[in-house]
């Protein structure tokens, strides 16, 4: 039964008071028809309490821009939500089309740093050169689904479909993904089921790119993580490591620095991460399973307009293909293997629920 504007309701007493729901909640397809993004299409979703996201479901039926009640949950870049025709797969050509967003899929046969890889499990295809973060945020879903039903007195909504991620003589994965929320929400939750639907055995590389922003990252807020050892990227962030979860005001000419996370969990591998604000009384939260993503980097970027704190669990680091195989974290699907991933990101609005997110992060840590 949703909970709105101070009480609970049921099916039967909204719908007494409105024509259709959508006066409430619901999801609506649309078409962006300006700039880089004309073509595009997407799902706007509203859950009736301010909380409302927008799917691009010609980008991999990632999500875009995410808000509640007029604060922004994600930080959003200058290249707009941008066709998938505009794509740039050479090198670090990923960030060219990089909207920021509050999920970005990478993957799914490799993702992180670009590498020269020869291929050794599709040595048709030769030596290639794989570029930052993989090619499924790039690709445009089918069979796609979006509605919303009432289930007893919840009314859920959803946006479903699939991406398909193939090359001839490679790699043939699809992605089923659900995104889904529900009235009187402020959350999503995320399932996806990634399937090797060809006969070989192939490397599999997932990682979330979660980027949050102002007004949340600001001077003062901090990431919170259940993590039992914290490694430094490089020289850069190991300089940094002490006051890593701290963030600072916007900074000229800052450097990015990434963090490697050995999170705690519960007994069934359930775990989380946040960026909290108390100041603002606000923050946004990620719950995940180590079993499914095992690694979990921390992405901090404060420099001016690119101002974001990325949290992103993985299955593999995002140091390229080829280290990964060399470091033997690269996990592999055997032909018609399927696996499911689970997300949920959502609002804790209001410090009481940012102090018991904090308390439960500490009993993960063991």
């Amino acid at each position: 039964m949703p909970e709105l504007w101070g009480r609970h309701w049921t099916r039967d007493e909204l719908e007494q008071r409105v024509g259709d729901l959508s006066q409430i909640a619901g999801v609506r397809m649309v078409t962006l028809d300006d700039g880089k993004e004309r073509g595009s299409r997407a799902a706007i979703v509203r859950t009736g309490t301010g909380f409302q996201f927008t799917v691009l479901l010609d980008r991999g039926m990632d999500i875009s821009q995410a808000e509640y009640c007029g604060k922004s949950l994600a930080w959003r870049s200058m290249t707009e939500d941008a066709h998938p025709s505009y794509f740039d797969p050479r090198g670090l050509g990923w960030v060219r089309t990089f909207y920021g967003g509050l999920m970005v899929t990478c993957g799914l046969n490799w993702c992180g740093a670009p590498c020269e890889d020869p291929e050794p499990d599709t040595p048709r295809l030769g030596d290639r050169d794989l570029g930052l973060h993989g090619y499924i945020s790039h690709t445009p879903a089918k069979n796609v689904w979006a509605d919303a039903a009432w289930d007893g007195d919840d009314y859920l909504i959803w946006v479903r479909g699939k991406a398909q991620e193939s090359i001839v003589f490679g790699e043939n994965f699809i992605l089923e993904r659900e995104i889904s929320t529900k009235l009187g929400a402020n959350a999503i939750w995320v399932r996806d089921v990634v399937e090797n639907a060809g006969y070989e055995r192939l490397p599999h590389m997932l990682l979330y790119h979660l980027n949050i922003g102002f007004p949340t990252v600001d001077a003062g807020a901090e990431l919170i993580t259940p993590a039992m050892e914290i490694v430094p990227r490089d020289e850069a962030a190991e300089a940094g490591k002490a006051t890593s979860h701290l963030l600072e005001p916007p900074t000229a000419d800052y450097f990015e620095k990434a963090y490697f996370h050995d999170l705690g969990a519960d007994e069934d591998g359930n775990t989380g991460t946040a960026v909290i604000n108390r100041a603002l009384g606000f923050g946004v939260y990620a719950r995940f399973n180590k079993n499914e993503l095992p690694y979990f980097c921390q992405w901090t970027m404060l420099g001016q307009r690119n101002y974001v704190l990325g949290m992103e669990p993985c299955n593999a680091l995002p140091m390229g293909r080829v280290a990964e195989r060399e470091a033997g974290r690269l996990q592999y699907m055997e032909g018609r293997e399927r696996r499911e991933y689970h997300l949920e990101l959502g609002v804790l609005n209001g410090n009481d629920e940012i102090d018991a997110f904090v308390e439960e992060v500490a009993g993960w840590k063991g």
